[in-house]
């Protein structure tokens, strides 16, 4: 991932504080408006990274206590939720994310240390220690504050969450150390992360995340 735990700790607070602010601004009208992820509104990205942290909660949740707690049931109870969650009023959803980002918080600064050393499992099948939760939420809530579409971009976004974003992104794209664009470090993670960016001459990459 790139990162310390601190780290990532620290990222998903200030992520976490860019994402709520612009929610917490956005009424019924503008909540309903299109976000910048094809497809979904506004509600749909709110609904999408509220489930989120309920769904990090159950891998918190399962190295707490060893009980196995997948992140989501399956795949299409995953998008049932975040349809469900986009047909609820802008106050619902508001207040849906703020608890549920707080609660995601509040069981994580109870994990001792060697249940962080836990292993659990990623909605993507992957088995990794408890440690990488944080990463995984600095990673929603910081990308998905910009995709709310409000004004917040990645040169909002703090360095070293951009160049370990780069690092995760690479990783899993299968790229060369090479193969890195010239350009701004943040029109360079927007690009990598399939976001609009300025930079010219380049490969569309898809969308990730």
């Amino acid at each position: 991932m790139g990162c310390t735990q601190t780290d990532a700790l620290k990222w998903v607070e200030h992520g976490t504080q860019l994402l709520t602010e612009q929610v917490a601004s956005l009424d019924e009208q503008a909540m309903s408006a299109p976000s910048m992820l094809p497809g979904w509104t506004r509600k749909h990205l709110v609904a999408h990274v509220a489930a989120n942290a309920d769904a990090l909660g159950n891998l918190v949740h399962w190295a707490h206590t060893g009980e196995r707690t997948p992140m989501y049931s399956s795949k299409e109870q995953r998008s049932a939720d975040i349809d469900a969650g986009a047909k609820r009023a802008a106050s619902d959803l508001t207040t849906w994310l703020t608890e549920s980002t707080d609660t995601l918080a509040a069981s994580m600064d109870a994990l001792t240390t060697d249940q962080w050393q836990a292993e659990v499992v990623t909605a993507q099948g992957r088995t990794v220690p408890a440690t990488e939760i944080p990463w995984l939420r600095a990673r929603e809530v910081c990308v998905h504050a910009v995709d709310l579409g409000t004004g917040v971009t990645f040169a909002d976004l703090p360095v070293e969450f951009l160049s370990a974003l780069i690092t995760d992104i690479r990783a899993k794209r299968g790229q060369e150390l090479d193969d890195l664009p010239d350009g701004p470090l943040p029109e360079v993670a927007a690009y990598l992360a399939g976001r609009p960016h300025s930079l010219a001459d380049v490969t569309d990459l898809g969308p990730w995340l």
